[in-house]
C-alpha cells in the first residue's frame, strides 16, 4: 500500500502565524490524520513541584512559542514534518490532587497512544511525568538509556516523605529497573546540592554526569562525542528539563539555577542524537507565569523541533 504524504503545518505564506491553529507548529490534530509517526502530547500537570508552580500551563505555552517554526531545518538538512506524519494529540487530563492516580493515568494514556507504533514528544508539566512514560516504554523496550538534560539530578529519594515528585522520578525509575544502568547520562548538572552523598547515590543509580561547566571547558563537540559513546547500543529516551538552560535563556521555570547552558549549546547537543535509537522524548518544567517575552516557550519549542528533526532523520536511516 502506498504511503500517504504527511500533512504538514498550515502554510504561513497564506495564513498568518498568529491566526493559525493552536497546535504545536500549527500541525494537524491527531484526529485529522489517519495515523501519526510522532504524536505531540501535552501533560498539563505540576502537582509534583517543590518550589515555583505553573508548569501545568507549559504545554499551551510551548505550542504558542512554536508558531514561528518552519518546515526545513538547515542545521540538519531535515524536513521534520515532510518525511514523517507529526500530529498534535492535545492534552490529557490528570488528577491534580492525587499523584498516584495522575501517574497511572499518564502511563495508561501514553501506552494507548503508542499502541500503533507512534513515538511521543511529550510537553510537560513537571518532571514527575517522566516516570510513567518510562514505565510504558520499558514494557516494550526493556531498560532504556535515559539522556537527562537538567540543572538537577532528580534522583533524590523523597521530598517531605513523598516518593513521587519532580525531584525523584529517575531514582524510582532506576529502582524499578526501567533504566539501563550502563548507558544513562545527566547533562548540564550544576548548582548546590544537599551533600556530597547526592552524587554518590546518583552514581549507583546508573548515571554518569556531564556538568554545565564541562561545556565551557571541553566544548560542544567533545560533549557530543562523550554523549554518543555513552548512549550507543540500544534505545534512548531523552528528557529535557528546560532549567538546563541558564535563566537568561529560560527564566520561565520552577527551579532556576545560574550558570546553565545557552540555547545554542543545547540545540547543537540534541543534533548529535542523529543515528541513535531515540524512542521518545519529553520537554518539561516550562512555567509561563515566570516567563518574559516568551523566551522560555520559544526555547522549548525549538528543542522540540530539533528532537522531531532527529526522529525524522533516524526514521529515514540517516
Amino acid at each position: 500500500m502506498q504511503e500517504q504524504t504527511p500533512i504538514g503545518p498550515v502554510d504561513a505564506t497564506r495564513v498568518p502565524r498568529y491566526a493559525g491553529p493552536a497546535t504545536f507548529a500549527r500541525l494537524p490534530r491527531l484526529d485529522e490524520v489517519s495515523r501519526a509517526d510522532v504524536a505531540v502530547l501535552g501533560v498539563p500537570f505540576d502537582s509534583g513541584v517543590s518550589y515555583r508552580p505553573g508548569a501545568r500551563f507549559g504545554p499551551g505555552h510551548v505550542r504558542a512559542g512554536s508558531k514561528l517554526l518552519r518546515p526545513y531545518n538547515p542545521a540538519l538538512d531535515a524536513t521534520p514534518f515532510g518525511t514523517q506524519q507529526v500530529a498534535d494529540a492535545g492534552d490529557i487530563g490528570v488528577n491534580p490532587f492525587d499523584l498516584g492516580e495522575a501517574i497511572e493515568t499518564i502511563d495508561r494514556e501514553v501506552t494507548a497512544l503508542r499502541a500503533d507504533g507512534a513515538q511521543l514528544l511529550t510537553l510537560g508539566g513537571d518532571h514527575t511525568i517522566a516516570l510513567p512514560i518510562l514505565r510504558s516504554l520499558a514494557r516494550d523496550h526493556g531498560p532504556v538509556a535515559v539522556l537527562h538534560f537538567d540543572a538537577h539530578l532528580d534522583t533524590w529519594d523523597t521530598y517531605f516523605g513523598a516518593p513521587y515528585t519532580h525531584g525523584t522520578p529517575f531514582r524510582r525509575a532506576s529502582e524499578e529497573g526501567l533504566i539501563d544502568l550502563e548507558r544513562s547520562l545527566h547533562m548540564g548538572i550544576r548548582g548546590p546540592l544537599y551533600s556530597k552523598q547526592d552524587l554518590e547515590d546518583d552514581a549507583v543509580l546508573g548515571f554518569q554526569v556531564i556538568r554545565s561547566d564541562d561545556y565551557e571547558v571541553d566544548g560542544v563537540r567533545s560533549i557530543v562525542e562523550r554523549m554518543t559513546r555513552r548512549l550507543a547500543g540500544g534505545p534512548v529516551y531523552v528528557s529535557v528539563d528546560i532549567d538546563v538552560l541558564d535563566p537568561a535563556h529560560a527564566p520561565g521555570t520552577g527551579t532556576p539555577e545560574a550558570g546553565g547552558l545557552t540555547s545554542r549549546e543545547l540545540l547543537n547537543t540534541l543534533r548529535g542524537l542523529v543515528g541513535l535509537d531515540v524512542v521518545g522524548a519529553d520537554i518539561v518544567e516550562v512555567s509561563p507565569p515566570y516567563d518574559h517575552a516568551e523566551l522560555t516557550g520559544i526555547a522549548a519549542a525549538h528543542v522540540g523541533y530539533e528532537l522531531l528533526s532527529v526522529l525524522a532523520l533516524n526514521r529515514a536511516g540517516a
